[in-house]
């Protein structure tokens, strides 16, 4: 792999979940709302953003080029499907308190991510690597062992639905603008057909004030920002190494939930966190060894 392009997709795969690391704090600050609103208007607000972005920068004929290829349409009306399960779940978890199991949805991530690319792509791990793999799926399961039913499904759902949405954005050949236009426009008529049955039955959160109103705006931001640094990092690196990198998520909404959000940090979940960090350690110090073996993904 060219060092200078797997530096790029390191920095881009950083920003990006720190990003989505920091996310329950945004959506804390919308308070008692309808998840499906919300999400609704992440795909609406995100759509008109990224179309912005694509006329600004004059990408027209390669999304034009994007809807007319029915095979990667196909691929991206999946991940499109995917990534609005993943998000519905993970905004309903933290507005009912459940950013822990959020947390650990993006733990087991990582383990489904290595598992896909050993399976489907060909990737391999060298020992240490297995062995951190181990040490994290080790943690894991002690999470979900001490969690209960509500927790584990959030946590499973999350993390099945976003390893297939990052597989999907790793091996379509699609730009990663162009691939997220395509994705909210596939999603913003369902969007828009839900908040139009929604407000004909209750009060919408829009008409709660400027305040709201702003705070709902921004979710096209607080969306398209890390999905592109996802897409573009997951273009440059491995698949296993943007598994790895997906720590540093729910490492922050970790240390969110019991610092800021006051959930309750019991001893198995505190060993569960050391195990998973030990992982990490391992892995890291394992990728560094020399002689080993990678499938990176081409390169733009």
């Amino acid at each position: 792999m060219n060092e200078g392009a797997e530096r790029q997709g390191l920095t881009f795969g950083v920003g990006a979940y720190v990003l989505w690391g920091l996310l329950p704090l945004y959506f804390r600050l919308l308070g008692p709302i309808d998840a499906g609103e919300i999400v609704a208007q992440r795909v609406l607000w995100s759509a008109l953003l990224v179309a912005g972005i694509v006329i600004a920068v004059r990408r027209g004929p390669r999304l034009r080029a994007a809807f007319a290829d029915r095979k990667a349409l196909a691929y991206l009306i999946a991940s499109a499907a995917f990534i609005a399960i993943n998000w519905l779940v993970y905004v309903w978890a933290v507005l009912h308190g459940q950013v822990l199991a959020a947390s650990l949805a993006y733990f087991l991530n990582p383990l489904l991510s290595v598992l896909l690319g050993v399976v489907l792509l060909g990737e391999r791990m060298n020992r240490m690597q297995a062995v951190a793999v181990a040490l994290a799926g080790a943690g894991v399961a002690l999470f979900a062992f001490g969690s209960s039913w509500i927790a584990l499904g959030i946590s499973l759902s999350l993390a099945i639905s976003f390893a297939l949405y990052g597989l999907i954005r790793k091996t379509v050949s699609v730009g990663a603008l162009e691939g997220l236009m395509v994705e909210t426009t596939l999603l913003a008529p369902v969007a828009l057909g839900y908040l139009l049955w929604l407000g004909s039955q209750q009060p919408m959160a829009f008409e709660q004030g400027a305040g709201m109103a702003a705070k709902l705006v921004l979710a096209g931001a607080v969306t398209t920002a890390p999905l592109l640094l996802f897409a573009a990092a997951a273009r440059r690196l491995r698949l296993a190494t943007m598994g790895m990198l997906q720590f540093i998520a729910p490492s922050l909404q970790f240390l969110l939930a019991i610092a800021v959000f006051g959930e309750t940090l019991t001893p198995m979940r505190l060993a569960c966190f050391g195990l998973i960090w030990a992982g990490l350690a391992v892995y890291v110090v394992g990728g560094r060894r020399p002689g080993r073996q990678s499938t990176a993904p081409a390169t733009r």
